[in-house]
């Protein structure tokens, strides 16, 4: 690697880390009622608004089934509004393209991927939706669906601080000001320095140009014009960053020059994945009352992305044998970046392709800025993995550090067990309960992605007539083809929603399949970490003693991590090597 990519990968996470405790304090004062540097003064009469016309008295407590009841009617009411608007979007306006309505299955599977927070997409934006779908039925869900997460792990928080109580909080009030106090005002902010950089943001319609060097197709036809594709991007791009929502307003999503035309851009959205990942670590600390606590989460995080983000960009920067044993130069000069360039854009080269690919998988956020599917077979195993750990590395907004908090309950666990002593984390007990609700939280994604996996290799999802010919819809045979899919149900099962491509998902059983996989792995994760909080809201505190576990020092760090990394390689190696491990081994023979 250059001194440039070490330059670029460290300005990147010294940039994040600062941010984190400004942000981190922010959102807790937010969730905990107190002053917000002013900005009740400009949401706070539309946050009162909205309490009076949909009747909600937010100083009412839930239980934790009440919670998830709400989080699980309001989400419903959402993927439902969102199928309806895709089906009838042929009799709606703001469509100056004249799009017909979506399939069916493919509005299903929309409204899911949206509803989840997942923004898996099986179309192209810019040929398929208007731009109302896009405003009304994409963007509202980029911000509900990311505030559902935050009010969940908000809950989930309340309950570790809770003593004897039954109630975790208000989800309506989670929800309200998770919207208007961090997500809208972020992404007028961030919104706004896109469109600066050039980043479009209209309503005109498509823009038919002559082209500079036209082209003659192997039928004789030229190519003199093409076709621009415009819209209403800026305000969703935001979103989709800060939310960890992901999905392109166009095919390519980032890597298009209209969704992120510059290096500043580039910069900008990247950073926006993991900002509130991140900071909600320090929101944690402060509403616990100890920030160490949330230091130690977010110092857990980094020992595992830093390490990972470095490997690809070692791997994409080393190229492809293939090339060297033909002479090809692949190394880095003032003339070429070297390494592996395919799919990868020459205005952000390898090492921010790379710091990209692991930051959208780290988090839910899917959206991309090169092809994984042009990733050296190691470079794109690490952003697969990185998506099998759970989505807890920084994860989606909230449903991350609630599900890391999943694998530090079990970390707890077995410290307790070592020790024989009653595991505890925060002066609350561990007990028989909370560890059955955590294993359910991180059993279920992988049991979504295996047996989502095996169905689509053995059954309809392809065709193996004719030998061992894969047909349909897999473009590409062997391991390469069995990452892919591997990789989609990896990306459903975890609502990631980024893709490796080279296989046809629109269509029905993929649609289905997918859609499915989505909502199992959002709402089956939702329900046992709100029962997790009810039953810890409802016990005493336990004060610390001599034999209690410190849950802030690099020992237990270390044990967290380990806790993670071991579930991972014990859940998908085996997988792996069917995948990226064996092309890695294929690659290197051929050369």
């Amino acid at each position: 690697m250059t001194s440039n990519a070490w330059m670029q990968l460290i300005l990147y996470f010294a940039v994040l880390g600062l941010l984190a405790k400004p942000l981190g304090w922010y959102m807790a004062r937010v969730y905990l009622g107190q002053p917000c540097c002013g900005m009740e003064r400009v949401f706070g009469w539309l946050e009162r608004s909205i309490y009076r016309v949909a009747n909600i008295d937010e100083r009412h407590e839930m239980g934790w089934r009440q919670y998830a009841v709400a989080v699980l009617l309001f989400n419903a009411v959402g993927f439902f509004a969102v199928y309806a608007l895709l089906r009838l979007q042929g009799m709606l306006p703001l469509n100056p393209q004249q799009f017909a309505a979506c399939t069916p299955d493919l509005a299903f599977n929309t409204a899911a991927s949206f509803a989840t927070n997942t923004n898996w997409q099986s179309y192209a934006g810019e040929t398929t939706l208007s731009y109302l779908s896009q405003m009304l039925g994409l963007t509202v869900q980029n911000f509900v669906s990311a505030a559902s997460g935050m009010a969940v792990l908000v809950a989930l928080i309340r309950g570790l601080t809770r003593r004897t109580t039954a109630t975790i909080g208000n989800f309506w009030f989670d929800l309200v000001r998770s919207t208007l106090y961090i997500l809208l005002p972020l992404s007028i902010v961030v919104a706004l320095l896109l469109v600066s950089q050039g980043v479009i943001q209209n309503f005109r319609p498509y823009a038919t140009v002559n082209v500079l060097q036209p082209t003659v197709a192997s039928d004789g036809t030229k190519g003199e014009t093409q076709t621009l594709a415009l819209g209403p991007a800026a305000s969703q791009i935001a979103i989709k960053q800060l939310g960890t929502n992901g999905g392109g307003f166009f095919n390519v999503n980032s890597a298009h020059p209209f969704e992120n035309p510059t290096p500043i851009s580039n910069f900008v959205e990247l950073l926006s994945i993991l900002l509130i990942a991140a900071a909600l670590c320090y929101t944690f600390g402060v509403m616990v009352g100890d920030t160490r606590q949330g230091w130690a989460l977010l110092a857990a995080m980094y020992v595992i992305i830093v390490p990972l983000t470095v490997f690809t960009a070692w791997q994409e920067q080393n190229g492809v044998p293939a090339y060297t044993a033909l002479s090809v130069d692949q190394t880095a000069h003032v003339d070429q970046p070297g390494g592996n360039m395919e799919g990868k854009e020459t205005r952000f080269g390898i090492v921010n392709s790379a710091l990209w690919a692991s930051a959208t998988t780290a988090a839910s956020n899917g959206s991309v800025n090169a092809m994984h599917d042009s990733f050296t077979p190691l470079g794109g195993l690490v952003p697969m993995w990185l998506i099998q750990l759970g989505e807890i590395v920084f994860g989606g907004v909230g449903s991350g550090l609630y599900g890391m908090l999943m694998f530090v309950i079990v970390a707890v666990f077995i410290a307790g067990l070592m020790v024989g002593r009653t595991p505890e984390y925060l002066g609350k007990k561990i007990e028989a309960y909370e560890m059955k609700m955590a294993s359910l939280v991180i059993l279920i994604p992988p049991l979504v992605v295996l047996v989502g996996t095996a169905i689509a290799v053995i059954g309809p999802g392809l065709d193996y007539a004719a030998g061992n010919e894969i047909k349909s819809n897999l473009n590409n045979p062997g391991a390469h083809g069995f990452s892919e899919v591997l990789y989609a149900f990896s990306s459903a099962g975890n609502n990631n929603g980024s893709a490796f491509a080279g296989l046809t998902t629109n269509e029905p059983f993929n649609n289905l399949a997918l859609g499915l996989a989505m909502l199992a792995a959002r709402y089956w994760l939702m329900i046992p970490t709100l029962a997790i909080a009810g039953s810890l809201a409802r016990k005493k505190f336990t004060p610390p003693s001599a034999g209690t576990l410190p849950t802030h020092r690099p020992l237990f760090v270390a044990m967290v991590v380990g806790t993670i990394l071991l579930v991972g390689a014990l859940t998908f190696v085996p997988a792996l090597a069917l995948g990226p491990i064996v092309e890695h081994l294929q690659m290197i023979a051929a050369s």
